[in-house]
């Protein structure tokens, strides 16, 4: 069955909990006919540890919460000014593995980031997109991944940071790698706001997946 058109939510500012909850539910009522969506939101702030995450990772306690969750992963921060976006995907029906899969997701914000003259990649063995990452520094993340597979149908998903307040992340070993420089794409001199950079996330990722389709 060739794959139906993806549908595109814009859920605006919403809680953690409850995007979770509603993932999880659409994943186990949808079935093979059932459209592929893209949810784009923000959260309030909150921390999330992925389901083999350290809980060492929290190097302090700010008050911020903190929710364990089904996806791969460590730690990470969620927080306002930070784009999300949740493929749900039937990763079977559109002939993607795992890693396929992560790497369309990757290479949508390495795109992005190369539209306004920012050179970013992957790091070995960390997911993710980095930027900064001459010999004179260490790289800094932009963005952060996490996915959880379930029948082969993907949810969780992609966060950039975009225009947001960073200091939660000195809390965290950011992904469970510690001294992690965190940045976004104010501080590279990327003037878009918070919903014009989602709108650019989901077209680069909508234009990854058409790609993958017209692979031979």
């Amino acid at each position: 069955m060739p794959a139906p058109p993806i549908l595109v939510r814009s859920l605006g500012r919403i809680d953690y909990m409850s995007a979770w909850r509603a993932m999880v539910d659409f994943t186990a009522a949808r079935g093979v006919a059932t459209p592929d969506e893209l949810w784009l939101c923000e959260h309030p702030p909150i921390y999330t540890l992925g389901q083999a995450g350290k809980p060492e990772h929290r190097l302090v306690d700010n008050g911020i919460p903190l929710v364990k969750v089904d996806r791969g992963g460590q730690i990470t921060y969620h927080g306002p000014g930070q784009v999300v976006v949740y493929p749900l995907l039937d990763l079977k029906r559109r002939g993607l593995g795992p890693r396929a899969w992560v790497g369309c997701l990757e290479q949508a914000v390495i795109d992005l980031l190369a539209e306004h003259g920012v050179a970013a990649r992957r790091l070995e063995g960390a997911p993710g997109v980095y930027v900064g990452c001459g010999d004179a520094a260490r790289p800094a993340k932009i963005a952060a991944l996490g996915l959880r597979i379930r029948r082969a149908c993907s949810y969780h998903g992609l966060s950039l940071n975009v225009d947001m307040e960073l200091a939660p992340f000195s809390a965290i070993n950011p992904c469970g790698h510690a001294g992690m420089p965190v940045t976004q794409t104010r501080d590279l001199g990327i003037g878009l706001t918070p919903a014009q950079a989602g709108e650019a996330l989901v077209r680069q990722l909508l234009l990854q997946l058409l790609r993958q389709l017209e692979s031979p």
